[in-house]
């Protein structure tokens, strides 16, 4: 992991604190974990992970695949063992050995698991069977109006969407009044449209119900959106955590700031406490002298203007997307060309020149390491 530098040039901050606690101090978070460790045979799956999700929080694991996020949910669900570490849930320390059915949690899984031969209804009350029957129908019919499904109780899976199946098996995690939820990969069987509007319901559900939620996913735009902080994990550890604008705004290495978007990278060497790049030196607090370092700027770092305005550079072509235009352009120092979106009335075409303008927000300086 690259060490983390200034998150602008000329506002030197820490970065955010991993964990917020809420307004009353004194209560103990909803999930405490601790030191988790995890190897399946020489594979280091998670590595002394500790995380905090405080009552009434969705909190994202965030990652590529293979990075340890399921196993991660897998682990607090009961349904794989640690090697190391602990767990709490409201403050009381949770045995490994406890089965997932006693932990008090709600799982769902990418592919929803409902039983094609029970009914809607019935797949909904399957975790109720210790109730009277009459309370378990009730409980059933309130989660399937809540996710507007009430009309399809007595339907099977089979004849369901796919936005349809997602919320069935909402409902059924649910049901049990779970302390803490767990959605692993919910929304990525459904296509883009389907997804959207799918995962806005299911925030609404889960705000309404008030469950702690911890929500696996390896989209970056799904978890800013969703989640009310975001832990971002790379080989079996917490990379950071925080808030989405903490990890958008204030990346603690090239990796975290990589993953939440696209960068203009710019290779230097420190040198007087400052990078040269083609926009001008940078100040690098932080790095050593003749450091090898790394210049990452977002694309809306970057500010287009009239020819002459900041560093020149010229269109090499422009490529329409409907609401807006890419244009390539090409600038002198930088091996590849800059990618800038536009509003697709912008009139500048191939072979146009240019000027362009750096702003502090959005530009990050770190340690040149290896990826």
């Amino acid at each position: 992991m690259s060490t983390p530098n200034a998150p602008t040039p000329n506002a030197p901050a820490p970065p955010a604190p991993a964990i917020a606690a809420p307004a009353d101090a004194d209560a103990p978070a909803r999930l405490a974990l601790s030191g988790i460790g995890c190897r399946f045979g020489p594979v280091r799956a998670l590595d002394r992970v500790c995380l905090t999700a405080w009552p009434g929080e969705i909190l994202g694991l965030l990652g590529d695949s293979g990075c340890g996020k399921s196993t991660l949910l897998r682990i607090v669900a009961g349904l794989e063992r640690p090697d190391r570490g602990e767990i709490r849930f409201d403050g009381r320390r949770i045995d490994p050995e406890t089965p997932p059915e006693a932990r008090g949690v709600g799982l769902m899984f990418q592919d929803y698991a409902l039983f094609p031969h029970l009914s809607v209804a019935e797949n909904v009350r399957f975790g109720l069977n210790r109730l009277p029957r009459r309370e378990a129908e009730g409980i059933a019919a309130a989660r399937l109006a809540q996710v507007g499904l009430g009309h399809r109780a007595a339907s099977y899976p089979g004849t369901l969407s796919g936005g349809e199946g997602q919320r069935v098996a909402l409902a059924r995690a649910l049901a049990p009044g779970p302390r803490i939820l767990l959605l692993d990969e919910p929304f990525s069987n459904l296509d883009r449209r389907t997804r959207d509007r799918v995962r806005a319901d299911t925030l609404a559900v889960v705000r309404a119900a008030g469950t702690t939620t911890l929500l696996v996913t390896h989209d970056p735009e799904e978890a800013l959106a969703f989640c009310d902080r975001i832990a971002l994990m790379r080989d079996g550890r917490v990379v950071q955590a925080g808030t989405g604008a903490d990890l958008y705004e204030r990346p603690v290495s090239r990796f975290a700031a990589r993953f939440f978007g696209d960068l203009v990278e710019m290779p230097g060497r420190c040198r007087g406490g400052r990078v040269d790049t083609p926009f001008g030196p940078l100040p690098a607090p932080g790095l050593p002298e003749a450091a090898p370092a790394r210049v990452c700027l977002r694309p809306e770092a970057i500010r287009l203007g009239p020819a002459g305005a900041g560093l020149t550079g010229r269109v090499l072509g422009r490529r329409f997307l409907g609401a807006e235009a890419r244009l390539a352009i090409a600038v002198e120092g930088l091996a590849e060309p800059l990618v800038l979106a536009v509003p697709a009335e912008d009139a500048r075409r191939a072979g146009d020149a240019v000027g362009l303008c750096r702003k502090d927000a959005g530009t990050f300086i770190f340690a040149d390491e290896p990826d």
